[in-house]
């Protein structure tokens, strides 16, 4: 898809994918401003519908994509993953699913690949982080420079929404437990062995991300530009605290 020549339309939706299984464009100047001209667009962000067969399509044609970074988006299975091919960095990284998604309070997974002028996303179901980012550029409450600024502003606001969830599961915990002391267990079986098993996933996956910044941080600090690698740093720390 060639997303000078087709800019953002009033018809695109970020909840129903239009012809190429795509959910928005949205371009960005130098200075990180959302613009509508394509000869102010210093890089782009397309978000696409994963489950659509025209999405897959889109992004198994797309000349920018490497050929690992391609197989990586399209593959069927789902596993935390950063890795670096040539300029581009890409990934699948957890997220919480919106609360207007039919599987909400669980998580999902953000699929991107970027390099310094184009960001590839794309998910199955409605994500809280992407929606999040998203509001806030079209409020104009927020801008980004670059790819690498958006996705750390993603996955920032993703380990905030983790933290926040474990928080709230311990509490539906301490809950449960109380009533089960006060004999009131008889309904409470299932509840608790279903917020336990949302604990440990949710333990899981920012252990995984914690591991996964860091080791992009140390390992490929060398190959990564100034920015990327500051990016990685950031969110190691922000990870493990």
């Amino acid at each position: 898809m060639n997303t000078t020549l087709n800019p953002e339309g009033s018809d695109l939706s970020p909840y129903l994918p239009d012809e190429h299984g795509l959910f928005f464009v949205y371009h960005f100047t130098a200075e990180g401003a959302r613009t509508k001209d394509a000869a102010a667009t210093h890089w782009t962000w397309r978000s696409y519908q994963l489950s659509d067969m025209r999405a897959r399509h889109e992004i198994a044609t797309e000349p920018a994509l490497p050929p690992p970074v391609r197989d990586a988006f399209l593959t069927a299975g789902h596993g935390c993953h950063i890795d670096l091919e040539g300029d581009w960095l890409y990934g699948d990284l957890p997220d919480l699913r919106h609360d207007y998604s039919a599987e909400a309070r669980g998580l999902g997974h953000f699929r991107f690949a970027f390099n310094d002028t184009m960001l590839i996303g794309g998910r199955k179901q409605p994500l809280r982080s992407v929606d999040n980012i998203r509001n806030a550029i079209d409020n104009g409450s927020r801008k980004f420079r670059s790819p690498a600024e958006l996705i750390e502003a993603v996955m920032g606001q993703s380990l905030d929404g983790m933290a926040t969830e474990l928080g709230s599961l311990g509490d539906t915990l301490d809950g449960i437990e109380d009533r089960i002391v006060c004999d009131a267990w008889h309904s409470e079986r299932q509840a608790l062995v279903d917020a336990r098993r949302q604990l440990v996933v949710i333990h899981r996956q920012m252990a995984t991300l914690t591991t996964l910044f860091r080791h992009l941080d140390h390992s490929h600090r060398n190959d990564l530009p100034d920015p990327i690698n500051d990016m990685a740093a950031r969110l190691s720390h922000r990870a493990h605290t």
